[in-house]
């Protein structure tokens, strides 16, 4: 068994998970963990990464190294999405990535990837664990600054894929500014979420998939709401699967309480409570989408995402597994 570790840093969190694998992609999970360094704030307004916001990713970042080192990884990929792609001052950060990644492996440093390449690796690790038969697949992967959306086969054979410049960071920032926000701003998020999906649908063969799956955290945090959970357990949330029109009556409720009465609720991050609300608008717009174009009045939740992409690529391309 090789150990192998995947660092996901997004436009609000920044995630680790290590692995021990082997050449046949049996695997075992040693760690998974994330913080929120909200490292995208105030790129959608700026163009900028803010000095403060890169602190804090580094922060983070070397305790991950520090784990990583303890636990004897033998490779490390990292990926950078959103908040990367639109700042003018990334190469701040990504000097920051290789200084410590270096401490892993010499020469590692955070890629940034195409929403596409994100969708592909996010699809990868999301039906992992759900049976083949219930394919197609559309992969829902909601994130801080985009939300990627890809249609495929549990065999990795893929229809097609987008990345929608929208995420609970970027409508919480450019338009539900109140707290908790005004019937105003959700009928204008309402409209952004819904101009952005109809280029997905043109984009997405949406209609060819019989199984939805959700992943990253504003969709597993609300499957926890949604299974009256006193704490977090992604055992819990991990292949649970929500009706639509009963997610939609979830996120209605959510939007009426203000951030601080949020971070009270066990299941609810306190680094997302203040952004959970303008996520809610991205799910409210496909909850609806959904059944309008297939049918389809459900959404199985996954804990894996775009990390287990990164450790399955791992597997077949490190040279550390050859070792």
């Amino acid at each position: 068994m090789t150990r192998l570790a995947a660092v996901d840093c997004g436009t609000n969190s920044i995630r680790l998970l290590i692995v021990d694998a082997d050449e046949q992609g049996r695997q075992r999970e040693i760690q998974r963990t994330m913080e929120i360094v909200r490292l995208g704030k105030g790129v959608d307004a700026t163009g900028e990464l803010d000095p403060a916001a890169i602190d804090r990713t580094r922060a983070a970042l070397a305790r991950y190294v520090q784990v990583m080192k303890f636990e004897q990884v033998k490779d490390v990929r990292m990926v950078a999405t959103s908040a990367t792609r639109d700042a003018s001052n990334r190469n701040d950060f990504f000097n920051m990535t290789a200084e410590l990644l270096g401490e892993v492996r010499p020469g590692a440093v955070a890629e940034v990837i195409s929403g596409e390449e994100e969708a592909s690796l996010s699809f990868r690790g999301a039906v992992a664990d759900l049976p083949a038969d219930r394919g197609p697949f559309c992969v829902i992967d909601l994130g801080g600054g985009s939300t990627e959306f890809i249609v495929g086969e549990h065999d990795g054979a893929i229809y097609g894929s987008h990345s929608a410049q929208m995420g609970c960071v970027r409508i919480s920032e450019r338009i539900m500014r109140s707290d908790p926000p005004t019937a105003n701003e959700i009928e204008i998020a309402e409209d952004y979420v819904a101009e952005r999906l109809e280029r997905v649908k043109l984009l997405v063969p949406i209609d060819k998939a019989r199984t939805f799956v959700g992943c990253a955290g504003t969709f597993t945090t609300l499957s926890a709401l949604a299974q009256g959970l006193e704490e977090y357990d992604p055992r819990a949330t991990h292949c649970s699967e929500l009706r639509l029109d009963a997610l939609q009556v979830l996120t209605k409720q959510l939007r009426g309480f203000p951030s601080a009465q949020l971070a009270q609720n066990k299941v609810i991050h306190p680094g997302r409570a203040d952004v959970i609300s303008g996520g809610t608008m991205v799910v409210d717009g496909i909850a609806k989408m959904i059944p309008q174009v297939t049918g389809v009045n459900s959404i199985v939740i996954s804990e894996k995402d775009i990390l287990d992409g990164i450790i399955a690529g791992l597997v077949e391309t490190s040279p550390a597994m050859m070792q």
